[in-house]
């Protein structure tokens, strides 16, 4: 939800122009007002046609800006986006009435302008509407990549990215440098899953060459990751699109352009030949879906690449991003860091390499996750969804074709359930917190979402994070230039990323041989 405050008043005169003619399009029922209907309460200080978009004008991530707002007007408020009303959910009871009692009437997803020109017309399934076709996406990729199964199957492919990211770390360790352990684990997060969906691998070298296929697929990616964050006037006013004022709509275009002509290569190329020793994903859709299979008026070849970029997307920055916000804060907490690691020298030693195996007996790493993903979950606001059908929400009336945002970054800091919600305390996860597992019915933490929507490859994503985070911290001990503080600024993006990349100096703590 990225934009500039300044174009959007720059343009409010011109949007005046058109409030006669949208006047009656916005007056039309959305919350309806009697004597037995309440609707959900709104600020006040709405312009016309806007709405409250000139609220959200701050150069703060969308999480914090709403954030303050439900500080100021309560865990359930109200705004008008142009002609869109939006519900802000930031509380864990309003979170359960969304995604469990109602979890059904909110299933869809709003149609948005990042589904249609870098979804492939929302061929995506975490952008397609509720239905048939998203549920058999959905469940051929739990099936043939995010279930226990093709975890386990794949373990080797981890094992193996996550010993080159050591290997690579260790290498400046030789040379007394510094390292940008950010780029790093983009690179080895973006090989796991790039194995497992179509077989490839790229060097660090073929990821820094400009025109390489690695670094058009990553650079891609990220900048997708970017503009899925940002806000798209004409999401709100759709009459204006063919404006294109503030340049998303072309830079989406752009992107998708980019991103296609890779994964059509590589679709191209599985259509050669039959698929060489390990079977990926992409092959598992081909033998899968006929040729000729068009669902929900997408090709077979739309819903294979559709499925394979928004995989690409969802499963290498965000893991990236999480393993960047835990050594960050690790860094910054010296005492939690060196209790890690003296877990890690008593359940496994400094004569062996830690495995998967070993995770569940590192109750304080897995703390340590936790503790990461409830102050920077992967999406700290949920993706856009719509009211299927009028439904009541904390005693007040949502009508149908209402939009639905809920601040998991807020509802994960929420002062009457977490204490010192700002602060870093894996600990809690260990007393207080014990009992709250991933994916639980605990709404006070939920950093992938819960229900119909929340996220498929929970499971895939923290295998990864568990498994590079303990080989980090068993191998090296780590500091900052200087001793310095790593800044803690939040960037703006869909996956919450870290303004700056962390940069570390890694030494040694393990025999020479185990490199």
């Amino acid at each position: 939800m990225e934009f500039s405050f300044q174009t959007i008043l720059a343009l409010i005169a011109l949007l005046l122009l058109f409030s006669h003619v949208l006047k009656k399009v916005a007056s039309r029922t959305i919350y309806r007002r009697d004597a037995k209907l309440i609707a959900v309460p709104e600020p006040s200080g709405a312009l016309p046609v806007l709405g409250h978009l000139h609220l959200l004008g701050g150069q703060g991530p969308a999480a914090r800006t709403l954030g303050a707002m439900a500080d100021k007007f309560g865990s359930l408020f109200s705004l008008r986006f142009g002609l869109r009303r939006v519900l802000v959910v930031s509380s864990s009871e309003m979170a359960k009435e969304c995604l469990a009692t109602n979890d059904r009437v909110f299933a869809t997803r709003a149609s948005i302008a990042a589904g249609k020109y870098m979804g492939y017309n929302n061929a995506v399934f975490a952008l397609a509407p509720y239905g048939e076709y998203w549920r058999d996406v959905r469940k051929m990729a739990i099936l043939e990549l995010l279930s226990s199964q093709p975890i386990e199957n794949r373990k080797h492919v981890r094992a193996s990215e996550v010993e080159s990211l050591v290997k690579d770390v260790y290498s400046v360790c030789e040379n007394n440098g510094v390292v940008d352990i950010s780029d790093l684990l983009e690179h080895m997060t973006f090989n796991i899953i790039l194995r497992a969906l179509v077989g490839k691998r790229f060097s660090s070298s073929e990821y820094g060459e400009r025109n390489s296929e690695g670094n058009r697929i990553r650079s891609g990616i990220k900048e997708a990751l970017r503009l899925s964050g940002v806000f798209v006037m004409s999401d709100a006013i759709p009459y204006l699109e063919w404006m294109d004022f503030q340049g998303h709509v072309g830079s989406m275009k752009r992107t998708a352009k980019e991103l296609d002509s890779v994964v059509d290569a590589w679709l191209k190329e599985h259509l050669r030949q039959k698929s060489v020793g390990e079977s990926d994903f992409m092959d598992a859709m081909l033998s899968t879906l006929p040729a000729d299979a068009v669902i929900a008026g997408h090709t077979r070849d739309t819903i294979i690449k559709a499925t394979t970029v928004v995989l690409i997307l969802t499963g290498a920055g965000s893991t990236a991003a999480t393993l960047t916000w835990a050594l960050s804060l690790l860094l910054n907490h010296p005492k939690v860091l060196k209790a890690a690691q003296e877990e890690l020298d008593i359940h496994v030693g400094k004569e062996r390499l830690v495995q998967e195996s070993d995770i569940s007996n590192l109750n304080y790493l897995q703390a340590i996750v936790k503790e990461t993903l409830r102050l920077y979950p992967p999406g700290p606001l949920t993706g856009l969804r719509e009211a299927m059908q009028d439904c009541n929400l904390g005693g007040f009336h949502v009508s149908k074709g209402t939009r639905l945002i809920i601040n998991l970054w807020k509802l994960q800091r929420d002062p009457q359930i977490w204490s010192n919600p700002s602060e870093f305390q894996p600990e809690r996860f260990l007393t207080t917190h014990a009992d709250i597992k991933f994916g639980g019915q605990n709404f006070e933490y939920i950093p992938f979402s819960f229900g119909r929507r929340s996220c498929p490859g929970t499971s895939f994503g923290l295998q990864v994070v568990h498994l590079a985070l303990a080989r980090l911290l068993q191998g090296f001990d780590i500091s900052t230039m200087g001793g310095v503080k790593v800044d803690m600024r939040e960037g703006l993006g869909v996956d919450l990323p870290k303004v700056d990349p962390l940069v570390l100096v890694p030494k040694p703590r393990l025999p020479m041989e185990l490199y």
